[in-house]
């Protein structure tokens, strides 16, 4: 019997949802140039303490949001691609999708990173708040590699959109449904998920904007 089971907390899909936001406006600011890079610049800040967020949500957070309920080895992996695993051990992501969520992470991550230490090699106005730490060849090299991660960047991206059609049309899984309500259909046992208080995601959001916010822009 399939039963509406809540798998994702508020705090997860609003990360979720933030992050593609900011990615689309961080594209488009970089896209017009000039002093729309001044808003990629603060585009990149806000995304950086997301992910930093995400990594101490990762692991003090949620049930399905910390990172050892859903990134397995090699053996459960293989369990699921037989179609051994039950769902109620894997009711978030599944063992594929943790592993793509730990990718993106990694991804952005240095994408962001490379951002922090890039110059403005067309008017050097807006470098990256960390690129007057290093030299400047350096800075420059920080840049080639900002953009050309993100065309790797992108080419993940369109994985994971092909993951989720292919979720929907081939298995019968709505994969976008749950990251918006919360809610997931499950059948058989139901799991027992634990859900952090979201006193504790306001404090570890905290924690992130503002020691970023002192690092670099202060």
């Amino acid at each position: 019997m399939m039963q509406q089971v809540k798998v994702w907390d508020v705090p997860t899909r609003l990360f979720h949802w933030a992050l593609v936001v900011l990615f689309g406006a961080m594209w488009l600011c970089a896209e017009q140039g000039g002093d729309w890079l001044q808003y990629h610049i603060y585009c990149g800040v806000a995304l950086a303490s997301l992910l930093v967020f995400r990594l101490i949500w990762g692991v003090v957070g949620s049930q399905t949001a910390r990172f050892s309920s859903f990134v397995h080895g090699p053996r459960t992996i293989v369990r699921y691609l037989k179609g051994e695993l039950p769902e109620r051990e894997a009711p978030g992501h599944n063992p594929l999708g943790g592993w793509m969520v730990v990718v993106m992470l990694l991804a952005l991550g240095t994408q962001v990173l490379t951002g922090l230490f890039a110059a403005d090699v067309d008017s050097y106005l807006y470098d990256g708040p960390l690129a007057k730490h290093i030299d400047s060849g350096l800075a420059e090299s920080a840049t080639g590699a900002h953009k050309l991660l993100f065309n790797g960047l992108l080419g993940l991206v369109a994985l994971h959109l092909t993951a989720i059609v292919l979720y929907r049309l081939v298995k019968k899984q709505n994969l976008v449904g749950p990251m918006l309500t919360g809610y997931k259909k499950i059948a058989g046992e139901q799991p027992r998920l634990h859900f952090a208080h979201g006193a504790l995601a306001l404090a570890a959001l905290l924690l992130s904007a503002g020691g970023l916010y002192f690092a670099l822009l202060r």
